[in-house]
């Protein structure tokens, strides 16, 4: 049975991805009774979810740099945040932050209802850009950012202050619902993703890569030190 997440994105497909094999990606993974709980809480709380290939695409990346130290930027629901919990270490903790006290709480909830332990995560409600500046740099090996699009340099910015050599920083709705690839919309949001695919693309201190699951995860590893 095709998940039913999969069949909400389909609207936001990019031109040139043929539907049916970006469903089929979109449901490679299943989700369970907790995930499907979280999506349906954002949906009541009017917060667009990260889409099933993303998430999945976030434990990956989780698991493939050991990620002990996670951070956060827009704690939703706790879908996001779910997905790097169960790709991270077992003694990893993810640091989430998010302007909406009770996104957290239920975020929280979330989280204890997958079985995580509560010394795993800690939910800091606050603006993203006045928490994160007080985190400790080159401490995380992990920085996923799905908020305030217009704010998403200054993002990149903090969390490429905060990533050790090799950590990977990820930034949800890369594609931005087809906006991004349509020159003819010049919105402040989709000027600020554009900008932001053109900081990272061209940092030569980054591998890059933009992904199209779900509605566009753009990734990057920060290139070790020589």
């Amino acid at each position: 049975m095709r998940n039913a997440a999969a069949g909400h994105w389909e609207g936001i497909i990019a031109t040139g991805i043929d539907p049916a094999s970006w469903a089929y990606a979109e449901d490679y993974t299943s989700e369970d009774d907790v995930v499907t709980g979280a999506r349906a809480s954002a949906d009541d709380s009017g917060i667009s979810a990260i889409g099933p290939g993303a998430a999945s695409a976030l434990s990956l990346l989780a698991a493939a740099v050991g990620a002990k130290a996670v951070v956060e930027i827009g704690t939703g629901t706790g879908v996001s945040g779910l997905a790097l919990l169960r790709g991270m270490r077992p003694d990893g903790t993810l640091t989430t932050v998010d302007i909406d006290a009770e996104n957290q709480r239920l975020a929280r909830k979330t989280f204890l209802d997958a079985g995580i332990p509560a010394n795993r995560f800690r939910l800091i409600a606050g603006s993203a850009l006045d928490v994160v500046t007080r985190l400790t740099d080159g401490h995380y090996d992990l920085v996923f950012c799905d908020a305030d699009k217009r704010e998403s340099t200054a993002y990149l910015h903090e969390a490429l202050r905060l990533l050790r050599p090799g950590g990977v920083v990820a930034f949800d709705n890369a594609l931005w619902e087809g906006r991004v690839a349509d020159p003819s919309h010049r919105d402040p949001e989709t000027t600020a993703v554009r900008d932001l695919i053109r900081a990272i693309r061209d940092d030569d201190d980054l591998v890059s890569a933009l992904l199209p699951c779900g509605d566009g995860l753009l990734a990057a590893v920060k290139r070790p030190e020589s």
